[in-house]
């Protein structure tokens, strides 16, 4: 295993460089059109779910094909970007997405589209989203100097946050101009602009120790790979902590969200125009989040920056609970709470991963915790949706906030969530004990 100093080394080597922000910048700025693209066919196609069934049990299962794929194979696509190489990574992600949108374009076109068909294709675009956003994500630590990597983040949640502002509303506009198979060509072309940039500019690949017993198979070479990330993830307790608690956030926090656009139609008896201003005011909330970030830089242990930031989300998701039928307002202000911090938990915790972690692990480590906590996504959606039918969306808001809260202000006094930034290992013997 290579040791802090020497990752950081070569973090300094490839991104030294004074030409740094022309070549990641490119790179970024493709991205961000193609996320814009994805957003407009995720509001869509949700909208067109919720238009026409109406069913909690179908936003319910459009969220978990989405999920299910990061949780059941993301520790082994960490594996894989840690091993391929990251720029055509990248790229096949992206044209796997572009077919796969192609195809439900084409059966909307022939009216032959059906539920089902929705469903492979967000399976088939959040598993290839699970792969470019890991190797994006690793790539960065590479690309950016160390120094720079709390504020890249910040601009990262600023650019989440206005692609949501824009996307919410335009997705709404264009549902009133366009046919479905429309939108999803808008998110072809985007997806195209994202690909060309990688095609001419390098991504730097992390330093690799040499794999022993050249006559082992690929597939006992990546089962090593798998268990070396999970013995340095379990090996750090404030990791382990961390994705403890994003096993509790996921259980809740993703089925509310999931179940919002039906919150907005049936308790506030709003459209997709509401729908998009509920939108709009979590990418504004992430925007200053993100600002705030990038300006202020968080508290000194950027840990603790993280859990005010989920007490901040617990208490916005505690509003859109309390928020009365004709109080949409009200929870227009929750959402954008919660969007405020949830770029201020997030973006640090980023900047911790890529900062303390070596980069051949970043993607392994990032992927095991994604999945450690998106385990209980699933279970969380097949609760929500009869707790949402029989008791009320709300109630599941109310249970999200409380446990958010709770687990923000308790995580401020634990001590391993306040060494993690110094890559702590806990006490014991350390990685070497773990099997």
């Amino acid at each position: 295993m290579l040791k802090q100093g020497v990752a950081a080394a070569s973090r300094f080597s490839v991104a030294d460089s004074r030409r740094w922000k022309a070549p990641f910048f490119t790179i970024w700025s493709g991205q961000a059109l193609s996320i814009l693209g994805s957003q407009l066919v995720q509001f869509s196609l949700i909208w067109y779910l919720t238009v026409e069934t109406g069913s909690a049990t179908v936003l319910a299962t459009a969220s978990l094909v989405g999920t299910l794929p990061q949780v059941l194979l993301g520790p082994f696509v960490g594996t894989l970007v840690d091993r391929w190489d990251r720029r055509r990574t990248m790229i096949l992600a992206d044209l796997s997405i572009t077919a796969a949108t192609v195809l439900l374009a084409v059966l909307f076109a022939l009216d032959a589209a059906s539920i089902w068909h929705i469903y492979v294709v967000m399976l088939i675009r959040s598993l290839s989203s699970s792969f470019h956003g890991n190797a994006m994500n690793a790539s960065a630590s590479l690309m950016v100097p160390i120094e720079h990597l709390t504020r890249i983040q910040g601009l990262n949640q600023m650019l989440n946050g206005g692609l949501n502002v824009l996307a919410a509303p335009l997705g709404a506009v264009l549902l009133g101009l366009l046919s479905l198979q429309g939108i999803l060509a808008i998110d072809v072309c985007t997806a195209v602009l994202a690909v060309v940039p990688l095609l001419w500019i390098s991504v730097p690949q992390p330093d690799r120790c040499q794999q022993a017993g050249h006559g082992k198979n690929q597939v006992s070479i990546l089962w090593e790979d798998f268990r070396a990330g999970s013995r340095y993830l379990v090996s750090r307790r404030g990791l382990v902590i961390v994705g403890l608690m994003t096993v509790v956030i996921n259980f809740t926090i993703i089925p509310a969200f999931s179940l919002l656009p039906l919150l907005v139609k049936t308790t506030f008896d709003g459209g997709a125009v509401q729908l998009g201003w509920v939108e709009s005011a979590m990418g504004i909330g992430t925007i200053a989040g993100g600002l705030l970030l990038g300006v202020w830089g968080g508290f000194r242990q950027k840990i603790l920056t993280s859990m005010m930031g989920l007490v901040g989300m617990g208490v916005g998701a505690l509003t859109i609970a309390l928020a009365p039928t004709s109080g949409l307002s009200m929870a227009l202000g929750g959402v954008l709470l919660v969007g405020l911090m949830n770029s201020m938990t997030m973006g640090p915790f980023f900047a911790v991963i890529q900062s303390a972690v070596e980069p051949d692990m970043q993607a392994r480590v990032l992927t095991l915790l994604s999945s450690v906590g998106g385990g209980m996504a699933p279970v969380g959606l097949m609760v929500a949706a009869p707790v949402a039918a029989h008791l009320g969306i709300q109630v599941w808001f109310l249970t999200a906030g409380t446990l958010c809260v709770l687990m923000g202000v308790s995580g401020c006094f634990v001590p391993a969530l306040k060494r993690i930034e110094q890559g702590d290992r806990g006490t014991g013997s350390g990685a070497g004990a773990v099997t």
